[in-house]
């Protein structure tokens, strides 16, 4: 393995684990302070999630990509960890999960509608090619708000956007750099009770470096289809299944040769389930 880099920055959580202490309700309405209470966060499941779609990402990637973070009722807070930065990669992602009390996580609600995920106002369209979307979705007792933005982190000046457009960007892009600027709050290893792998027939990506083979320890491949090409496809392992699976690509790296009964050689992006997902269908945009 040839090391690329030291390693990627966490998508860390400064709002969701350290802003709601250390912000100060008062009248003054200064920087710190929590917008008040609007509607109560609902009681059990997601609560929050901020994620990417679309973009020039290959189908795999696609079908796998992590939300950037999920907040629960029960106040976990799953994002992704550092990851080495290594070729090739680790075969799993680097999950980690910290907890917040009830008051943290109706704050990171309360936060979220202040900053416009419950309005529907037009937002624009940069003329920017093959950009990732940012959508935000909030959970509360009274509906489910969902708000999508185009080129959120690529906007500039000059894109033809209304004075309306670039000020609602600017409070989305706010709530995003807070929940996604490292912070040092506690987490640890998020333990996923299932796992999908995305596969597809494995090609040698002609870098040099021999893989050695590994025997799939999963459900039987291909599997069913993703919704993309016909030759990328999804199979879910649950129960002890799920444990063997992710403790084999603990084995293997991004780039190993996973071989089937048959002899088939695949390529398997696994993307573990978050509490609110049960299988393949739930991955993708």
């Amino acid at each position: 393995m040839t090391i690329m880099r030291a390693v990627r920055p966490a998508v860390a959580l400064a709002l969701a684990l350290g802003l709601a202490a250390c912000a100060e309700r008062d009248a003054t309405g200064g920087p710190g302070e929590l917008p008040e209470s609007s509607e109560a966060a609902v009681g059990e499941g997601l609560v929050l999630r901020v994620e990417q779609t679309g973009g020039f990402v290959t189908p795999s990637m696609l079908a796998g990509r992590l939300p950037m973070v999920s907040v629960y009722a029960d106040g976990r807070v799953i994002t992704e960890g550092p990851v080495i930065a290594i070729h090739p990669g680790p075969a799993l992602p680097n999950l980690q999960v910290a907890q917040l009390d009830p008051a943290g996580v109706q704050d990171l609600v309360d936060r979220a509608l202040a900053a416009g995920v419950d309005e529907t106002t037009d937002l624009g369209s940069p003329p920017v090619a093959d950009a990732t979307s940012t959508r935000f979705t909030v959970v509360t007792t009274e509906d489910t708000y969902v708000r999508e933005v185009y080129a959120l982190w690529e906007t500039t000046e000059g894109d033809g956007l209304t004075d309306d457009q670039v000020a609602a960007r600017e409070e989305l892009s706010g709530l995003l750099d807070a929940l996604t600027t490292p912070g040092d709050a506690a987490t640890s290893s998020f333990e996923p009770e299932a796992v999908a792998a995305i596969a597809s027939p494995w090609v040698d990506p002609g870098d040099g470096l021999v893989q050695a083979e590994q025997p799939w320890p999963g459900p039987a491949l291909p599997g069913e289809p993703t919704g993309g090409p016909p030759d990328v496809t999804c199979v879910t392992a649950t129960g002890a299944q799920a444990q063997a699976v992710l403790d084999a690509a603990g084995a293997g790296n991004a780039a190993t040769p996973w071989v089937t009964g048959d002899g088939s050689r695949w390529s398997v992006t696994f993307r573990p389930l978050l509490p609110d997902e049960t299988g393949c269908a739930d991955l993708g945009d």
